[in-house]
């Protein structure tokens, strides 16, 4: 972890409206949604071992999470519901999706435009 890495004093899931609420001990305040910390998981399915491996995750717009796992003292498991649950999130890692949150998902954006893709799930036939 980086020397001081604000850590969360307090973290809420907001089911009905998909909310991670997030307040760090330097008194600030985050909500993140559901679907931007399953497109953004630190886990190897996602992030792959470098920057060229990256899976782009579509169709993850109602994406929620079902339980959180403190991981030691350093980090938290998020499980959704679509079955991933190997992401890592430490304190570290939620505070840079919390601080960069506008950059990161107008880059996510990007990417999902230049792919072609949608954020909303395919229809089931």
């Amino acid at each position: 972890m980086i020397k001081n890495t604000p850590i969360p004093t307090e973290i809420n899931l907001h089911q009905k409206s998909c909310l991670l609420e997030l307040t760090f001990d330097n008194g600030e305040h985050y909500e993140l949604t559901c679907e931007y910390l399953r497109v953004y998981s630190p886990s190897a399915d996602v992030r792959g071992h470098s920057a060229e491996q990256a899976v782009l995750q579509v169709g993850k717009a109602d994406v929620k999470i079902d339980k959180i796992e403190q991981v030691g003292t350093y980090a938290i498991q998020l499980f959704f519901d679509d079955n991933h649950d190997t992401g890592i999130y430490s304190w570290e890692w939620l505070y840079h999706l919390s601080k960069n949150h506008d950059k990161l998902w107008q880059e996510y954006l990007e990417q999902m435009e230049k792919a072609g893709q949608k954020r909303a799930p395919a229809p089931v036939n």
